[in-house]
């Protein structure tokens, strides 16, 4: 059991991702675990290209971190990453566990509740575990792409070289992989779909707006190929340094320059309210628009 001194009225958020999308009964049995007395279960998500599993639980940091644990023991037990196929980047079984403050509760207390979670999983499931974000213990480690390159295939080869020796647990990889620890702010989880399956064109749009490649700041981006079509998977790290609207006309122009052009969007997890603000201001001209105009919002204030 993880202790930590916090205010009763603590909240913390956790976005676990799964390398599981495929069978229902597992992803079950994630979410099942993960609920702790406390822990609210607020979305959960799958898709079969991706393989993937993503859920979004809040609650007392404590009753957070117990739940995830128990959760990566059972991802262990139950998915093997030799035999796990995705379109999607991933490094185990339970493949990156953000943590992120939400009430009374610091991105600092964050990274202290993710190495504490990291230290146990490696002593007691016996699990490789890298830390990110803020967490990192090297800035090399920080960015996320960065840990999971090469992902599981990459890493049962390389984990014995000095720059892959994880933070905690074994050097060495079963068929659970390693875990990605970590702490961060509020990201929006956001995918494009365009109306074509050449899913080269939705590399190169991932490249161009993804800041690494010298592209729109605060974002990340990935080109894939999810039920036949061209996807643009997206982290927004920083909505308001880049927002939906922004990148949704980039890659509409750029889609457009190819000839092509967006068909749907869909958000993985949650948002804030004040991303939606922001769309509807920015499309409605509403520069001073706030939630105080929105009837529910001033309903139950």
């Amino acid at each position: 059991m993880i202790h930590q001194e916090t205010n009763r009225s603590s909240l913390v958020e956790a976005v676990p991702n799964f390398s599981e999308g495929r069978r229902s009964q597992v992803v079950d049995k994630i979410a099942q675990a993960i609920q702790r007395p406390g822990v609210r279960l607020l979305n959960r998500t799958s898709d079969w290209d991706h393989n993937r599993s993503v859920l979004t639980v809040a609650g007392p940091p404590a009753a957070v971190v117990e739940g995830l644990y128990q959760a990566i023991d059972v991802a262990a037990q139950e998915i093997d990453l030799f035999e796990h196929q995705g379109v999607h980047p991933r490094l185990g079984a339970t493949d990156v566990v953000p943590l992120i403050p939400i009430r009374e509760f610091s991105l600092a207390d964050c990274v202290t509740l993710a190495n504490q979670l990291g230290a146990r999983v490696g002593e007691e499931l016996g699990l490789p575990v890298y830390l990110y974000e803020a967490a990192a213990t090297q800035s090399a480690r920080r960015n996320l792409a960065d840990v999971r390159r090469g992902q599981f295939e990459g890493l049962v080869e390389e984990i014995s070289q000095p720059h892959r020796k994880p933070d905690f647990g074994p050097v060495q990889v079963g068929s659970a992989g390693a875990v990605i620890i970590g702490a961060r702010q509020f990201l929006i989880a956001y995918n494009v779909y365009l109306e074509t399956g050449d899913v080269q064109i939705a590399k190169i749009i991932s490249k161009r707006i993804r800041e690494s490649s010298g592209g729109m700041l605060a974002v990340k981006a990935l080109g894939l190929l999810v039920e036949g079509r061209a996807q643009v998977s997206m982290n927004l790290v920083d909505f308001q340094v880049t927002g939906l609207p922004s990148v949704m006309e980039a890659i509409e122009q750029m889609a457009s320059d190819f000839g092509t052009r967006i068909h749907s969007s869909e958000l993985i997890g949650l948002l804030p309210q004040q991303a939606l603000l922001d769309v509807a201001s920015h499309y409605l001209k509403l520069p001073s628009l706030v939630p105080d105009q929105i009837i529910e919002y001033a309903l139950h204030k």
